[in-house]
């Protein structure tokens, strides 16, 4: 939904187009800072390393949903980036000997490199050939991955250290890094909420609901969309890279296809499309893999059973109902 709609339906409802605004805006604010204190008090309440689990997978989904809620393209590949951002970041922090920050960093220019490369490609279609073109670049990745002695093969690479941030800090105490990792997740949904709502943001929603038209009033819909797809790898390399430094790890199953389907599915549980979706679709998730670990096989079908539930009951997501009950854009 564009600002223009927003506005609109606002009016029509009887409502001042700048009541909206100012409704949108002291909506936007309570719940950052709700965000901001709930982030601050979650460790003193819950296991750290969980909470960075959650948070790595949020800002992840996040970036996934910016190209696929904002921008209309449906990657079954963003485990390449997430995954191959991973790779690099432990390596850096345990072969080169880079500080954690310098290491992440690593990872997510790794990342838009290759979304700048994959994306060039994948751009040329739309639809189902789009999302299969994603998917085999994905696989590209996987088998280099497999076979690669940079990667560590089917062993991964182990024992990655946390090192010091920026020399001084030490991140061996989990509470330290959660406060880095929550001040990461912070940057990256904020980027990506001014991306959302910026100029360029509505034209990748103009894009994405009528991109004929759009190209029609002179936009360059394949530069848009170039971009947008980057900026969405590049999100997704710095979740990557993070979690490697937090996990100590970087493994195959960071580049596996279902990485790139579980974060589909977080991000429609959530809703597609909605600002803070993901996160609450990346809580669920995680959440359920972490406590139903115990049902050992029963794992995938007990959350097979909750995904169709959640389509059934919240067939615009979770935050998408929400968002349609308060009238208000979530």
């Amino acid at each position: 939904m564009t600002t223009q709609d927003i506005a609109a339906s606002g009016t029509a409802a009887g409502e001042p187009i700048d009541t909206v605004a100012r409704g949108n805006s002291r909506l936007y604010g309570a719940l950052f800072i709700a965000l901001i204190v709930g982030l601050l008090i979650a460790p003193h309440l819950l296991y750290p390393v969980f909470l960075m689990k959650v948070l790595c997978f949020a800002l992840f989904a996040a970036a996934l949903n910016l190209l696929l809620g904002y921008g209309g393209l449906l990657s079954f590949g963003h485990a390449a980036y997430f995954g191959f951002a991973s790779y690099v970041s432990a390596h850096a922090a345990k072969v080169w000997g880079l500080t954690p920050e310098l290491a992440i960093l690593a990872g997510t220019a790794t990342a838009v490199v290759l979304g700048l490369i994959f994306g060039a490609l994948a751009i040329r279609r739309q639809g189902i050939y789009f999302a299969m073109i994603t998917l085999a670049l994905a696989q590209l990745i996987y088998f280099v991955s497999l076979q690669s002695a940079f990667t560590g093969g089917e062993d991964g690479i182990q024992g990655v250290p946390r090192g010091n941030l920026f020399g001084v800090i030490p991140l061996t105490d989990d509470r330290t890094l959660y406060y880095v990792v929550a001040a990461i997740f912070l940057f990256g949904f904020l980027l990506i909420f001014r991306i959302i709502h910026s100029p360029f943001g509505q034209v990748l929603r103009a894009i994405r609901d009528n991109e004929p038209r759009a190209i029609s009033l002179g936009y360059r819909t394949t530069q848009y969309k170039l971009a947008v797809f980057v900026l969405s790898a590049g999100l997704a390399g710095l979740a990557g890279g993070t979690k490697a430094i937090v996990f100590q790890l970087a493994s195959l199953t960071d580049v596996h296809w279902t990485m790139s389907g579980e974060v589909v599915l977080m991000t429609l549980v959530g809703g597609m499309g909605t600002i803070f979706g993901p996160i609450v679709g990346s809580v669920i998730v995680v959440s359920m893999q972490n406590y139903l670990a115990s049902f050992g096989a029963w794992v995938p079908i007990i959350q097979g059973i909750v995904f169709v539930v959640c389509v059934m009951l919240f067939r615009e997501g979770i935050i998408g109902v929400l968002s349609r009950w308060v009238k208000r854009p979530l």
